[in-house]
């Protein structure tokens, strides 16, 4: 790995784990709203995520979880980077305001990017706010060049008149190896090298929500991986999020979408919220036609010499967000 020296007054990086994740909320409700309120939006408080979806963001990155601390010990910065195969990308990540403007922000993503850039990774990339000047040019600086957006779409449907949902959950031991690796192929057939099985097993065993299936001829047309589990800390189980996508064509997608809806319905869940790649335009489309309505944009930005690469045929969303 090369060296990237930490900045004098922190030290790091350590690998973040369990216990760093009251540390590590504080540190990421401080750094956003503090974005928020420079940002000219005084009134908005982020909240503290669901200790759960830290766990689940921390095993998901593994050795790609770094902390940096301060003279006492506490945690000055963070950045979590995952791999899914080929693909490696950078979030959450934040500083904390009062170690801000000191180099620290350079150090963090640095050492993230060369340990996926070590890993082998081939699209590295991050999300950040589309309205913040700052922070693309502070990425900008350390090599990263903007892309397509992600847009957040949201859409409240009814909870009866769905057919039953097929899920990864409800199938037999053997069924679910099979089903798995069915989907490492539609993935691998969509974007070559990229896997999200990683993020699938975890979403089973923290029990954060499921897989939807949508089967072929000769295996999976379509997937969804998504979560139900609330994603702000004491919030309610209201909402469905989808993190991951891959279909073989529009029809597949449209069916994707569906069991979806089917899946949240059956739990009882009005809301379900897609993170739309815009360079998927026939998709958004498709989305808006079924009713979603835009409510958040993210702006992908990859490395140089690492870009992203999209499915020629199909759809295939990989959210860079947990």
């Amino acid at each position: 790995m090369r060296a990237w020296l930490p900045e004098a007054r922190v030290t790091g990086p350590e690998p973040a784990v369990e216990r760093d994740i009251e540390g590590l909320n504080r540190v990421f409700a401080e750094a956003f709203t503090d974005r928020y309120r420079r940002d000219g939006l005084i009134g908005v408080r982020v909240p503290q995520l669901n200790p759960l979806v830290w766990r689940y963001a921390l095993l998901d990155a593994g050795a790609g979880a770094m902390v940096w601390r301060d003279e006492q010990g506490d945690i000055a910065a963070f950045n979590v980077a995952h791999q899914a195969g080929a693909e490696g990308w950078m979030g959450p990540l934040a500083v904390r305001p009062d170690r801000q403007s000191t180099g620290v922000g350079k150090t963090i993503v640095g050492t993230a990017a060369d340990w996926l850039i070590d890993r082998g990774v081939t699209t590295l990339g991050l999300e950040t706010m589309p309205r913040t000047p700052e922070n693309i040019g502070f990425y900008a600086r350390l090599g990263f060049v903007p892309g397509f957006l992600t847009v957040t779409l949201t859409n409240e449907i009814a909870t009866r008149g769905h057919p039953a949902p097929v899920l990864l959950s409800r199938r037999s031991a053997e069924e679910k190896e099979a089903a798995m690796a069915s989907g490492r192929r539609l993935v691998n057939d969509l974007v070559a090298g990229i896997d999200f099985s990683r993020e699938i097993m975890l979403t089973a065993e923290l029990g954060l929500g499921d897989t939807s299936l949508i089967e072929g001829d000769t295996g999976l047309d379509a997937m969804a991986v998504w979560h139900s589990a609330p994603l702000a800390d004491s919030r309610t189980r209201d909402e469905v999020r989808v993190l991951k996508l891959a279909a073989r064509s529009d029809a597949a997608f449209d069916a994707a979408v569906g069991a979806v809806e089917a899946a949240a319905a059956k739990a009882g869940i009005r809301r379900i919220a897609i993170r739309c790649q815009s360079r998927y335009a026939d998709a958004f489309r498709r989305l808006i036609a079924r009713g979603y309505r835009v409510r958040w944009t993210d702006l992908r930005m990859t490395y140089e010499g690492y870009p992203e690469r999209h499915a020629a045929q199909g759809v295939l969303f990989s959210n860079w967000e947990i």
